[in-house]
């Protein structure tokens, strides 16, 4: 048996079922309504799996928050009692078919986005983006962040519910897509993303809900255009990973993600075993009075933005996005180009303008990534390491190479024995 040929051959049906993915918003509803295994005591939480004992502060404080806004809670006191009490079940979003930026956390009576392949039926969940600064998805809270909670929850929700039931459907594909040509690399500049999906949300906002709500929601995602569209652009990168998932033989990455304590990553041909290290500091620009000593390491599930071939893979497309996560324009284009290196395939769907319309690069093969010792680069927020304050800065940093290695052991265990 030629074992390179099987793998080759499996990477190549795992590249050609995500190209075939057409990830298109449906709906929105509650997360107990519709995502697999959800209940009345079940938190989802970015990264890998993780005991309450070992999460990070922000973690910890955003599930405290959600208690409280769950009710089952009276205050982050009575909040963080009763998550370290084991009445509440803690799980990975990637475990339910969703994910979530930062802490990730999804609860049962938030609303999410779904979405949907057309051919395969498949969905992905995401929770609704709540905007920048002192905000649960980055550990903080307080009166003014269980007010918005509830707001997305009685007014943004429904209202946006009414509009994408009535538009039959929006193309999130093809929005990533045109953004990429727009400045955005759709992780941490999703502001052309954001004005397109409003562009497409319009005209149904308007035939379904009074005006004077309808501005109030514009203003909400007008306020928060840089980071409104990751909340789409991340199920609709889970959507189509998911579609590589066991694949016999295939050594491509399907998910990597991030908890403030460990970063981990899944591998198609290995079902769903994670392989971890501790997670990384990002190197970054800090908001005024703030520096590395105050920043949480890596967390959140964005980064299945990379394992799509978007985000820290397509910072070529986004000179910008320098000025947020630092460096120079140069080291944009250079950063995509290393990350040919250790990819199977060139996407056809996502091209980046100064590459002459090059597609990004896509499809992680641990096997390079081991075999060069060049690992993912990441682009993300960066998130204070005490529960309550939220986001400082935004950086770059690199996936530590033993999580590859380990699983490339395991590769070579399972197929080479």
């Amino acid at each position: 048996m030629n074992i390179k040929k099987s793998i080759d051959t499996a990477n190549q049906e795992a590249l050609e079922k995500m190209a075939r993915v057409q990830p298109i918003l449906v709906d929105i509803d509650l997360a107990i309504n519709v995502v697999p295994g959800m209940d009345e005591k079940t938190v989802l939480h970015a990264g890998p799996p993780i005991d309450w004992g070992k999460m990070s502060g922000p973690i910890k404080g955003a599930i405290a928050g959600i208690l409280v806004y769950e009710g089952l809670a009276d205050s982050i006191e009575d909040g963080y009692d009763l998550a370290a009490s084991g009445d509440i079940k803690f799980d990975p979003n990637h475990d339910h078919d969703a994910v979530g930026p930062m802490t990730g956390i999804t609860a049962p009576h938030q609303s999410v986005f779904i979405l949907e392949d057309p051919k395969t039926k498949a969905r992905a969940y995401c929770t609704l983006n709540e905007g920048r600064g002192k905000v649960l998805r980055f550990g903080g809270w307080g009166d003014d962040v269980l007010k918005r909670l509830n707001w997305m929850k009685d007014v943004l929700a429904p209202t946006m519910k009414k509009a994408i039931i009535h538009s039959k459907g929006i193309d999130i594909k093809a929005i990533i897509s045109e953004s990429l040509h727009m400045g955005d690399e759709a992780h941490n500049r999703n502001r052309s993303g954001t004005y397109l999906f409003l562009s497409e949300l319009t005209p149904h906002l308007l035939d379904t809900t009074d005006s004077k709500v309808v501005k109030e929601v514009f203003q909400f995602i007008k306020d928060n255009a840089d980071i409104f569209h990751l909340n789409l652009s991340m199920p609709h990168s889970k959507l189509i990973a998911d579609a590589a998932r066991d694949i016999e033989y295939c050594s491509l990455m399907v998910a990597m993600a991030r908890n403030g304590t460990d970063i981990g990553i899944q591998v198609s041909g290995l079902g769903r075993s994670w392989f971890t290290s501790p997670a990384t500091m990002v190197d970054g620009l800090y908001f005024p009075g703030y520096s590395t000593a105050d920043a949480c390491p890596d967390l959140g599930d964005s980064t299945i933005s990379e394992v799509i071939g978007i985000g820290g893979f397509a910072m070529a497309a986004s000179p910008a996005i320098v000025s947020f996560v630092g460096g120079a324009a140069t080291d944009a284009v250079s950063r995509t180009e290393r990350m040919y290196e250790i990819t199977e395939g060139i996407s056809k769907s996502f091209t980046i303008p100064i590459l002459n319309f090059r597609g990004t690069p896509t499809g992680v093969d641990i096997r390079r990534v081991v075999e060069l010792n060049e690992t993912p680069l990441i682009n993300t927020g960066i998130a204070h390491k005490d529960a309550g304050v939220g986001q400082i800065g935004a950086g770059l940093t690199a996936a530590p190479i033993e999580m590859f290695q380990d699983a490339l052991r395991a590769f070579g265990k399972k197929f080479l024995s």
